[in-house]
This record gives C-alpha cells, structure tokens and sequence, in this order.
C-alpha cells in the first residue's frame, strides 16, 4: 500500500518522517503535497507501512490517505 499523510506545519511532517523512518519505512519521504488535498503547510510524507494512527499520527498530522490510483482515500482526518 502507499500513502500520503498532510501536515498542519512544516515541522510536523519533518517529525511524521523520521518517526516511519525510526519504524523502518525506508521509502517514506517528503513530498510537495498534491493539489488534490487539502493542507496547511505544502509538506506531505509518502509512506508504504501501514498507518497505525496510535504509533504515527500526532496533533501536527492534518491527514492521512491511501493512494489509489490517481485518487486519495481519506483514512484519517485531524481537524
């Protein structure tokens, strides 16, 4: 699966990314994030391990979705 998390600051995806990276998601990366979602920052992380909202999500983490396609499936919102 692939994914795509937004972020409310900067620094959020900063720390999204070293935290999948400390879990051992060595393809997680920053990434503009797509027009199609809507966020705060312009920073994304693309990641293929399982999103857990407990081990990974905090209250910087806007959204999480899974990348079908061209489309994104929201699977998490933080508002």
């Amino acid at each position: 699966m692939e994914y795509v998390a937004t972020f409310h600051t900067h620094y959020g995806a900063l720390s999204f990314l070293k935290r999948l990276r400390d879990l051992g998601d060595e393809k997680a990366m920053m990434i503009p994030a797509p027009r199609k979602l809507s966020v705060s920052c312009g920073s994304a992380v693309y990641f293929t391990f399982v999103f857990d909202e407990d081990t990974m999500a905090d209250d910087d983490t806007e959204g999480v979705y899974r990348v079908e396609g061209d489309d994104y499936i929201e699977i998490f919102a933080n508002h």
